[in-house]
């Protein structure tokens, strides 16, 4: 595949990732949505098909990695790295369109929530899937766009992340990846949705599982950037860790099935 393949299968791939996985936790934190207060299975569920969807969309064009961490973990694999800056920028620029997208499809749920004199006034302690006390400089929706940890704890944070993407990528590598190993196959799409489904509900309770660089950073990035009325902060100090994290992750997801599979 050439690299403009690679790199408009990761934008598109990428970006319809976010738009239906930021767009399930809009829809169960929003008010004035149909489905607010769905609740955790309602958002691990969403999270899968978003998998399942971008990568049965994009995985002929770029063999759909949708993920630096899965980049990483095939390119150590394979002990070859050429097309991975191009993977890299794809995903991050699909991922801040997929946000973006989020917030035009939510436009009206997202004024409604951030003008709320009762959100205005209170500011819950878990508010948009952050936790406001864990993660002060966290505003009140940055949890529709990025992910934050129910208590601060840098190593048990960073130590989360780096798990859930142990396992994600080791589950890509030794079930899901294509003939020529270079993305996922159709049957690795199923199998990679479920596992993400699985993580959610496993792992994802302290941290809110990144387990994907530019899922985060992306999203983070454009709610920085978003005119949304008294939004609050990013969150920065935290962004790093679900950066790190899982890159840590699919180097030794890598690293693992180096050893034990190949």
């Amino acid at each position: 595949m050439s690299s403009s393949d690679i790199f408009i299968g990761e934008i598109i791939g990428t970006a319809v990732l976010i738009l239906l996985g930021g767009g399930v936790v809009a829809a169960v934190v929003l008010k004035r949505s149909k489905a607010q207060n769905a609740g955790w299975l309602a958002i691990t569920f969403g999270w899968g098909f978003a998998v399942m969807t971008a990568v049965y969309m994009t995985g002929t064009l770029s063999g759909a990695h949708l993920n630096p961490a899965v980049t990483v973990g095939i390119a150590i694999k394979d002990g070859d790295w050429s097309n991975a800056p191009v993977y890299f920028a794809g995903q991050i620029l699909g991922a801040m369109i997929g946000a973006a997208l989020v917030w035009i499809a939510y436009y009206g749920q997202f004024q409604a929530h951030l003008t709320d004199p009762e959100i205005l006034a209170e500011q819950p302690a878990e508010e948009g899937m952050v936790d406001q006390k864990a993660a002060p400089k966290a505003g009140p929706v940055l949890g529709v766009f990025s992910t934050g940890p129910e208590v601060r704890n840098v190593w048990q944070n960073l130590a989360t992340e780096i798990i859930g993407t142990v396992v994600l990528v080791l589950a890509v590598l030794t079930q899901g990846l294509n003939d020529s190993g270079k993305g996922l196959g159709v049957l690795g799409a199923l199998i990679t949705a479920f596992v993400v489904v699985g993580i959610g509900l496993s792992l994802g309770g302290p941290t809110g599982y990144a387990i994907n660089p530019a899922r985060d950073l992306g999203p983070r990035i454009v709610h920085a950037l978003l005119p949304l009325p008294n939004k609050g902060g990013s969150d920065w100090g935290y962004a790093w860790i679900p950066v790190v994290g899982p890159l840590v992750g699919g180097a030794l997801a890598a690293g693992i099935y180096n050893i034990a599979f190949a």
